[in-house]
């Protein structure tokens, strides 16, 4: 019997141990699988940085520069609106570009934010964080999950 309580107590340290290591292991694994250690908002950053956009930041997360503010109405999220656009991941790679007319209420959060800042005839630079976009989800092939997005828009007209 006393083997067997021996290696019983040997057991439950060896459980034990082997549980704490399991546990830190998981912990250190999960949180090395970040983005590379960069968060969105420095990745907005230092794209914003390296195309030369001189952005100021809305409380939201959005950065956004107002290349020409428009002469005409300004949108508001009940309006709809007519765009041009050029959408990038920040990688550079273009997913989407085009003139589309929509309720501003339909699309993605950080154009409702970005696109009411502007009048029509007026063009805005936007980088958008992956909550106010296509969040988790992503969209499509072309959209991971949790990407941070750029937008070239340009305001046509408000209805």
């Amino acid at each position: 019997m006393t083997i067997f309580t021996q290696n019983s107590s040997k057991m439950k340290a060896f459980s034990s141990i082997f549980g704490i290591s399991a546990l830190f292991f998981t912990i250190f694994f999960i949180s090395g699988c970040s983005k590379s250690g960069v968060n969105e908002k420095d990745q907005m950053i230092a794209f914003a940085k390296s195309n030369s956009i001189n952005y100021t930041e809305d409380p939201s997360g959005i950065l956004y520069e107002i290349t020409n503010p428009g002469t005409g109405t300004k949108p508001s999220v009940t309006n709809t609106i007519t765009v041009t656009y050029v959408g990038k991941l920040l990688n550079g790679q273009q997913f989407d570009a085009g003139t589309i007319t929509y309720g501003l209420n339909s699309l993605i959060k950080g154009w409702q934010i970005a696109v009411p800042k502007i009048g029509t005839g007026g063009s805005i630079k936007v980088l958008i964080p992956s909550s106010l976009g296509y969040g988790s989800q992503g969209a499509g092939s072309s959209i991971p999950p949790n990407s941070p997005l750029y937008f070239e828009i340009t305001l046509n007209a408000v209805r």
